[in-house]
């Protein structure tokens, strides 16, 4: 080969290059518009040139022996969350798409009560929600991660349910944040909803959770089986309640909790044999 040729060839080279590097470059320049969704343009910064006139900055290092670098500085924008309006009251219904209802679990998870509680929804196909604790989370990752695999949402119930009215704005935020942080960690997505303790909110709460991306979730029908009133009248109290759009609360943790998943084998097929489709909103 002669050095004519062997030049050419070179130049050959560095052209499939610099048309690879454009199709990496021109991957990054979509962003997804917050308010429509959809996909619009971008235009991106010229790359610096070197003294051959060829990209430097920001591109792989030059070639050794023609062998092409992985193109890592055109990986693809991780987008921020979309924040959310900031409410001035909680949701206490979802919208009723057909006979739908929604079943919401707190405080856990609890290794002695979610598995069960868990294992119930799987025999029946259902979905539900279940608003952490960060300090029972951060311990239980490995449930937290079942929940998502059997497509259920995890809510952001607060690091250690402290009533939230009497919290600086700075507390409010590291109690959200943290336990969005745990959940973000486990499973890869911080919690899209919230609650507070005790339904307790106050103005900088919902300020705070619209910031982390959350909407504030609260509840229908309460089963009040936390002060462990017996299986049969929780299940009296679901089903009294049972109506589109339904948001029951129930417990998986802080306390005895054996009543709760008693109860939960006994209403969720009688739910679904009335026509109710069991299952999470569609944010």
């Amino acid at each position: 080969m002669d050095k004519d040729q062997l030049l050419r060839g070179r130049r050959s080279v560095l052209r499939v290059a610099a048309g690879l590097g454009g199709v990496a470059a021109f991957g990054g320049l979509f962003v997804t518009e917050p308010t429509t969704g959809r996909t619009a343009p971008r235009p991106a910064p010229a790359p610096a040139r070197g003294a051959a006139g060829l990209p430097s900055a920001g591109r792989p290092p030059r070639a050794s022996s023609y062998r092409l670098q992985p193109m890592t500085a055109y990986l693809p924008v991780k987008l921020g969350r979309a924040v959310p309006p900031v409410r001035t009251r909680p949701f206490l219904k979802v919208p009723a798409e057909g006979r739908m209802m929604v079943l919401t679990f707190d405080d856990g998870p609890d290794p002695r009560y979610t598995p069960d509680i868990l294992a119930t929804l799987r025999e029946h196909g259902a979905q539900a929600m279940f608003f952490v604790c960060g300090e029972m989370a951060t311990d239980h990752r490995d449930l937290l991660r079942e929940m998502v695999d059997d497509g259920h949402v995890i809510g952001n119930h607060t690091w250690s349910h402290p009533l939230i009215p009497g919290l600086s704005p700075s507390r409010i935020r590291e109690e959200l944040g943290r336990t969005s942080d745990v959940v973000d960690k486990a499973v890869g997505a911080a919690p899209l909803w919230y609650r507070a303790p005790y339904g307790a909110w106050n103005k900088h709460s919902f300020a705070i959770g619209a910031e982390l991306g959350m909407e504030p979730l609260a509840w229908t029908v309460d089963t009040l089986d936390w002060t462990t009133p017996g299986t049969r009248t929780i299940v009296r109290r679901v089903l009294e309640g049972a109506a589109p759009g339904v948001v029951v609360l129930s417990h998986d943790a802080g306390g005895n909790r054996s009543q709760s998943v008693a109860a939960l084998r006994r209403y969720l097929p009688k739910l679904l044999d009335a026509g109710y489709r069991i299952t999470v909103p569609p944010r």
